[in-house]
């Protein structure tokens, strides 16, 4: 089916059976690996760079105050125990057995914190994300200071969540 779709761009197989079949963005991604016999390494992470320096890629050109946010979610997260960091081509993904957050500039002025985690209402500052997409919750941060304790601890239940 993937083949007679015509598609070959690995986002848009990936959106096709996540609307065809209503899978949830983990398993189409995951069907999308098998049938073009990838890995599921990122480009930025097969590029053989080091991770400071697909950072420092990710955030070129963006606002100091961008990476300032970055370098402290990062600071804080550290301290929660072992995980892995996945780096993409816009992003950083967090994983420990799953992904539990990923972070990454948002727009001119923002960065982004996406959220795993289930069980919590939506707010004004975590917005809450349509089912089946990459992650469950967003946070928009512009400023260092909002890394808080509120945004910690919804880092801290989605790291606890992810094994």
């Amino acid at each position: 089916m993937i083949q007679n779709s015509g598609l070959t761009q690995h986002g848009q197989i990936r959106d096709f059976l996540i609307q065809e079949f209503k899978l949830g963005y983990g398993d189409a991604n995951m069907l999308v690996h098998y049938a073009l016999q990838s890995d599921g390494q990122s480009a930025a992470g097969a590029s053989g760079a080091s991770l400071q320096e697909i950072t420092s890629q990710i955030f070129a050109g963006k606002t100091e105050t961008q990476r300032q946010i970055h370098d402290r979610v990062m600071l804080e997260v550290e301290k929660f125990g072992k995980f892995e960091i996945a780096p993409k081509k816009t992003y950083l993904s967090l994983r420990r057995k799953r992904q539990f957050a990923m972070l990454g500039p948002a727009s001119k002025n923002r960065v982004e914190v996406g959220l795993n985690m289930k069980g919590l209402a939506g707010t004004d500052r975590l917005v809450l994300l349509p089912a089946g997409g990459m992650c469950q919750y967003k946070v928009f941060l512009n400023n260092p200071n909002q890394v808080d304790a509120e945004l910690l601890g919804w880092l801290r239940q989605a790291y606890d969540s992810a094994g």
